[in-house]
């Protein structure tokens, strides 16, 4: 199995366009290298504190990590439809009622991705007038992912909202292929 396809979901493909699995792959490596470096900044910038000698740029890498890690794992996450949707409420629906709940679903999560775009956007304007200490670095390096996030958010959903329309959202998933071997009894 190659690594593609254990890091994109295969989950509710009636709602995905396969186009979109390229992207949906992008964010899910970027955002374990995201954490890894994340964790393994924290455990240096630990390390060079405890043996006396900090390294103080540490902490804006690790600020930084982390705030791109959210971001990249909150797009992901809507493209998986693992995160920000009621789908305990939605899913326990069926026909027009849940059409209506997924539909709703949707167009708040598209308020949202407007928002983060919208006023992200704005921040990350603001941010040339701020520095990151002791680097200098303008604080819009930290909100740069922000509207990004945002655009791939709304793609994502515009995505479900398209393929949900037109092939229905409730799918009966077929069964997880976890590799435990099917045993028929055959007398």
């Amino acid at each position: 199995m190659a690594l593609a396809d254990r890091l994109v979901a295969q989950r509710q493909r009636h709602l995905k366009w396969r186009a979109f699995d390229v992207l949906e792959l992008i964010l899910m490596i970027a955002g374990g290298v995201l954490l890894f470096g994340f964790c393994a900044t924290v455990v240096f910038d630990i390390v060079t504190r405890q043996i006396g000698h900090p390294w103080l740029w540490l902490q804006e890498v690790t600020s930084t990590l982390f705030i791109y890690a959210i971001f990249v794992g909150t797009a992901a996450a809507t493209r998986r439809n693992d995160h920000l949707y009621l789908t305990a409420i939605s899913e326990a629906m069926h026909g027009t009622s849940r059409l209506i709940v997924e539909v709703i679903i949707r167009i708040v999560v598209l308020g949202v991705a407007f928002c983060l775009v919208w006023y992200g956007y704005q921040n990350y304007l603001r941010g040339f007038g701020s520095f990151r200490l002791p680097s200098g670095t303008p604080i819009a390096s930290l909100y740069a992912i922000i509207p990004l996030s945002g655009v791939l958010i709304g793609l994502f959903t515009i995505e479900q909202l398209a393929n949900g329309l037109r092939n229905g959202f409730d799918h009966p998933e077929p069964p997880e292929e976890d590799g435990t071997p099917v045993v028929i009894d055959a007398q």
